[in-house]
């Protein structure tokens, strides 16, 4: 199997692991010296490793890809033969993991310059090539991380009467030094937890109540959970509100808690916290004394957004999209004073 077959069926294998991205990147353009540790195709003249080096510049484009952006240049020297190649191109980098250890696979295209000089060739050409490899990043602090890819760098020779041959394939190890311009953005503040306010006082002669009604009574997430949680704060006026209303009527069956969560973060990953607040509530009304084959709970993640918002500053765009947050229990029958 060659080189070519073995990275591809690497990308296969890695591909389908699924592997989980963090949501935060890094939007900040970085710069990358590396040395390069090369071996030239043989049709050149030359069956010698030898060293080179390259300047880049990156960026984070999507939890799932960076781009990188320059140029190098290796130099192979076998005897009276001497074969150069300069390379001027884009990466595209499929990372596979946004922790501290973050391994890729790299595509990329771009042109080399070609200079091959030995007693049967004196030849030099543009030509394109493509490219394609595997590697890692490491971070060592919040601005600086190591990278390391290994490459086979396809070449398609313009002038193959000069060089005596179409299609080249140079392999390269590559070791470069990223420094982010800007360091990672600083994670948001917890949200304040509320304080319930103090129960009204009891009328002395209470009103006969009115007939019940049925309806949908929305929770704010913000009140009821503390930021990027699943447990109920306590206490939790609103919910006993609700377990009053289901204890006063047994007859009201089927009751959804339905859970939903802001677009911020993962699909996979607000739908798992929408199923766990809607359970919690479903819990509280348990240990309130309501039957629980009367209450059904659901997690629907990012659906039915009640706003839509498009600010730039995460602070901002947070506090925008808060009513997206919620849990809405329906069918239940609330009794309420009529004025």
């Amino acid at each position: 199997m060659n080189n070519s077959k073995k990275i591809a069926l690497a990308v296969a294998l890695l591909c389908s692991t699924g592997a989980t991205l963090a949501q935060e990147i890094n939007p900040s353009w970085y710069v990358q010296p590396s040395v390069m540790y090369g071996k030239p195709d043989r049709e050149f003249g030359v069956d010698d490793k030898d060293w080179g080096g390259g300047l880049k510049f990156g960026k984070a484009v999507h939890p799932m890809w960076d781009i990188q952006v320059g140029g190098s240049h290796a130099r192979f020297e076998d005897g009276p033969a001497e074969y150069r190649q300069s390379m001027l191109g884009v990466d595209a980098l499929l990372m596979l993991s946004r922790e501290r250890f973050r391994p890729f696979v790299l595509f990329g295209v771009g042109a080399s310059r070609d200079k091959v000089n030995n007693p049967l060739r004196d030849v030099k050409k543009t030509s394109p090539y493509a490219t394609i490899g595997l590697g890692v990043q490491a971070s060592l602090t919040p601005q600086w991380s190591l990278q390391a890819d290994v490459r086979s760098v396809r070449g398609f020779l313009r002038d193959d009467e000069q060089f005596g041959f179409r299609r080249s394939n140079n392999k390269y190890l590559t070791v470069g030094l990223n420094y982010a311009f800007n360091p990672p953005p600083a994670p948001p503040a917890p949200a304040p937890v509320v304080e319930a306010p103090a129960p009204a006082p009891a009328p002395v002669e209470p009103p006969p109540p009115p007939p019940a009604r049925f309806e949908k009574v929305t929770l704010e997430a913000n009140k009821v959970f503390e930021f990027n949680k699943s447990d109920v704060i306590l206490p939790a006026p609103k919910l006993d509100e609700i377990a009053a209303a289901l204890q006063a009527d047994p007859n009201v069956t089927d009751v959804d808690i339905t859970g939903y969560t802001d677009r911020l973060g993962s699909e996979k990953y607000n739908l798992a916290l929408s199923e766990r607040r809607a359970n919690s509530v479903r819990d509280y009304l348990i240990s309130k004394g309501i039957d629980g084959n009367r209450l059904k709970a659901y997690g629907k993640g990012e659906a039915n957004p009640l706003v839509t918002c498009n600010q730039k500053k995460r602070a901002e765009l947070i506090a925008c999209l808060e009513p997206n947050r919620r849990v809405e229990v329906e069918q239940i029958t609330v009794e309420r004073k009529v004025e």
